[in-house]
């Protein structure tokens, strides 16, 4: 059993000012911007949205725009024609469904195209202050390094995490995991001696024992035939 309260007080004192990357001042522009976030750097969609903001400003802007020109608005963030079918697409839904405006709740969000469970909660923790679990590469690579979830499907993913997190804690604890796949546990090589949750880590646990010349599968092996409880190592031989 995974202390998550211990988790939690550590990511809270790791990062303090961990939030949206993203630059917006409304739902609208952070919809665009999320979308516009997909395999390409916030780096990348904020350098790209500081004009498209000022030249879209409604729904119903993004719904009249000419696609041709919507894609060479948006083409610096990769897979502009994607992205801009999905952002023409959405602001007529949002036109036509809900009066332009942003709708408040997941069932309504991710009814518009383009929009799933993951910016749908983006949407709602950012900019409408309701707790929502973001289930992007980095938290589930981290959620599955803790071992808080065996599996690898998003939804799934999310559903595990918001049984195991305080809900007013879901949004926050979202953006503590995407900075500390950022900064630390990095998808190809994690930077596990710095890690401040690796006590609490099996990756990391493993990863370290490896590097220290054990064989975790082996050592698994060995135990179980001597009858001993099979699993990685702790700071003191201790599981």
């Amino acid at each position: 059993m995974k202390d998550m309260a211990a988790i939690l007080d550590i990511l809270e004192k790791t990062y303090p000012d961990a939030k949206c990357s993203l630059d917006f001042t409304n739902p609208l522009e952070l919809l665009v911007a999320t979308v516009l976030s997909a395999q390409c750097t916030d780096e990348r969609v904020n350098q790209v949205t500081k004009s498209l903001f000022n030249k879209y400003r409604s729904a119903r802007n993004y719904a009249s725009a000419p696609l041709h020109e919507l894609e060479e608005d948006i083409r610096p963030t990769g897979f502009f024609r994607n992205k801009a079918k999905s952002l023409k697409s959405c602001g007529t839904s949002l036109v036509e469904r809900f009066r332009g405006q942003v709708p408040r709740t997941l069932d309504e969000l991710v009814t518009l195209p383009g929009i799933g469970r993951k910016t749908a909660n983006v949407i709602l923790g950012a900019a409408f202050d309701t707790p929502g679990i973001v289930v992007d590469t980095h938290v589930s690579r981290i959620a599955q390094r803790l071992g808080l979830t065996r599996h690898q499907d998003p939804v799934k993913i999310e559903f595990d995490l918001m049984e195991l997190v305080p809900r007013p804690r879901w949004t926050r604890f979202s953006h503590e995991l995407i900075w500390h796949g950022r900064q630390i546990c990095i998808a190809r090589n994690p930077r596990c001696p710095q890690c401040p949750l690796l006590e609490h880590c099996d990756y990391g646990q493993q990863a370290l024992d490896t590097k220290a010349g054990g064989d975790p599968v082996a050592r698994r092996a060995e135990s179980a035939a001597n009858g001993r409880p099979a699993g990685p190592r702790r700071k003191g031989g201790s599981r």
